[in-house]
């Protein structure tokens, strides 16, 4: 038996979708504006058009914790990543939020996730490396610095992390070496930062170093 198209329904449903989608680029734009309350209030209103948007529950995840809001923020990336368990935005934002929180363990295994769907996500390996050197796993981290360089080597917190995890190891000629090669890319910048980062604590008196932060 041929069922029959109900036409009311079908504009209903149309309406609708349009709806969420209009509430999503607002929230959008609120995001982009720096507005992330108001960016939450129009993904909230999106997501009860659209439950099943997950780059609504992705976006508000990421106005989320642009407030500082990090286990509400986590809760939002879950959302999207039971719609859609292939989304690398969601897992790689997830493991950014669980980094916030300390729980580099479970970041590390969500950055991991995210690069399995998209191998080249240059920002996903630099910070699983982040989360390694947290957890002083520093030869992996060195590794997910390297494949980070591989993808795109003109990014120099790359060469800084790189540079930190050496410091951390007392290894002052690598730590140099790679503070010299984000110097040279941003310069000003990274001399400034490494006068305070605790990090270069035990390569801070040598006088290569302290040369280098003049």
């Amino acid at each position: 038996m041929v069922q029959e198209i109900n036409v009311s329904q079908l504009l209903t449903e149309a309406k609708t979708s349009q709806k969420a989608e209009n509430l999503f680029h607002q929230g959008n734009k609120l995001l982009d504006a720096q507005q992330y309350q108001e960016a939450i209030v129009a993904y909230d209103k999106a997501i009860a058009f659209k439950p099943d948007s997950a780059d609504a529950w992705i976006n508000r995840g990421i106005a989320l914790t642009k407030l500082q809001k990090h286990t509400e923020a986590l809760a939002s990336y879950d959302q999207a990543i039971a719609i859609k368990a292939d989304k690398d935005e969601a897992w790689y934002n997830r493991g950014n939020a669980l980094a916030s929180l300390q729980s580099y363990a479970a970041a590390i295994l969500a950055y991991d996730r995210a690069i399995a769907i998209k191998p080249n996500k240059q920002e996903a390996w630099i910070n699983r490396g982040i989360a390694l050197t947290k957890l002083q796993r520093y030869q992996e981290a060195l590794a997910s610095y390297d494949q980070a360089i591989a993808i795109k080597p003109d990014k120099p917190e790359i060469y800084y992390n790189r540079a930190c995890t050496y410091a951390l190891q007392n290894k002052v000629e690598l730590a140099i070496t790679n503070l010299k090669a984000a110097i040279r890319l941003v310069p000003g910048k990274y001399q400034q930062l490494a006068k305070t980062d605790p990090d270069f604590k035990k390569v801070r008196s040598d006088q290569r170093f302290q040369k280098l932060i003049q």
